[in-house]
């Protein structure tokens, strides 16, 4: 009886799916444990919120003097409590207050609450809102999110993105032309990035809409709004202008420095003035010798970009009235609403996490010196 040899597994095809099955096995192991710390980093960095949030648990003391002072107000027009003796009163003040108390859990010490508001948070069961509500009137701190979260995008995305892509571009350009006239402005202009947004801000709200005239300030829309959507569209780009021009000039030219002297540090190595000299294009040498190996460095600030979108601009924001997460966030750190605080810290925690984790995917794939958990070339 024979047997057909092209049956039996070769050697060499064995050989691969060993290693096949080898590098499947790694890239498993290494996600697993890579999960398991993520999850770990996020679940101390929310606890540390609560704990701050709360005040250590100080805002429990002030959440039932705000309750104290509440039922004493109600009990001023009460004329049954009016009549009742010294006693009486003490007595049906306590009660009412041990009420309210448990019907917030302020009944239990804070840190067992702690530990039910860390799973809540982890479970993305954000709860209800202790003062603040959205427009259409409820405290659920995930509609209160999602109702501003729109706001935020467009305002962040509009900054980021146009801040983002035309630093790129222009220190590109100024890696070319060194000590040129240009590259001189962008090195003496930067220190003016030391400026916040909200600042610049003020400026441009003084400048175009206080002197000139010619832009809209605070809101986002005009009141009342356009019928039309092409009008509404543009109405809400007139307003997005001062607060999206201020979040771009503040860090606009220490962007552009930056990326410039990133650039120009690959621009001097050997192997750039290796292909200068073979007679390449400068397109074809910025793009193979210092785009290609510059790319896990653009990839990694642009992903931090996009989670940086989410969470909005506090001051500036509140500067213009425009209705976002930041300033959300401003008004819940004023009312000590610490649901609101955790609940967008949670977001921002698993958003920032789950790039993290992607990004290790993907400079495996842009630079293949990089091996998933540190694996050699060779193995």
């Amino acid at each position: 009886m024979s047997v057909d040899s092209k049956a039996l597994p070769q050697p060499g095809e064995k050989k691969k799916e060993e290693r096949r099955d080898s590098a499947v096995s790694r890239i498993l192991k290494y996600s697993g444990a890579r999960i398991v710390s993520l999850f770990i980093t996020v679940v101390i960095g929310v606890y540390l919120t609560i704990l701050i949030a709360n005040m250590g648990g100080y805002v429990d003391e002030i959440m039932k003097g705000q309750i104290r002072d509440n039922l004493f107000m109600q009990l001023m027009n009460d004329k049954t409590y009016q009549q009742m003796q010294q006693d009486q009163k003490e007595d049906y003040v306590n009660t009412l207050l041990a009420l309210e108390e448990k019907r917030l859990g302020l009944d239990q010490p804070f840190i067992i609450r702690s530990f039910r508001f860390l799973w809540d948070a982890i479970t993305l069961n954000l709860g209800r809102a202790q003062f603040m509500s959205s427009d259409t009137g409820s405290r659920q701190v995930r509609l209160i999110i999602t109702e501003r979260l729109g706001p935020t995008l467009l305002l962040m995305g509009t900054a980021n993105f146009l801040l983002f892509f035309s630093s790129i571009i222009i220190s590109l350009g100024l890696s070319r032309s060194y000590g040129s006239f240009f590259d001189r402005f962008f090195i003496a202009m930067s220190p003016t990035s030391a400026m916040p947004s909200w600042f610049y801000g003020i400026f441009l709200i003084l400048l175009f809409a206080a002197v000139f005239k010619i832009l809209p300030f605070g809101g986002m829309i005009d009141a009342p709004p356009p019928d039309t959507k092409i009008g509404y569209a543009l109405n809400v780009a007139k307003h997005l202008i001062l607060p999206a021009g201020s979040l771009f000039i503040s860090t606009f030219f220490s962007s552009v420095y930056n990326w410039r002297t990133f650039f120009l540090i690959f621009s001097s190595e050997d192997y750039v003035e290796m292909a200068k000299a073979k007679g390449l294009t400068d397109n074809m040498v910025q793009r193979r010798y210092i785009l290609r190996p510059t790319l896990p460095t653009i990839i990694t600030s642009f992903s931090l970009l996009l989670i940086t979108t989410w969470t909005g601009a506090i001051i500036t924001e509140t500067v213009f009235v425009w209705p976002g997460l930041g300033r959300t966030i401003y008004q819940a750190i004023g009312f000590s609403d610490t649901a609101v605080i955790v609940g967008t810290t949670i977001i921002y925690a698993y958003l920032l996490a789950l790039t993290v984790f992607l990004l290790d995917f993907i400079y495996a794939l842009v630079d293949p010196r990089v091996k998933l958990g540190g694996s050699s070339r060779g193995s």
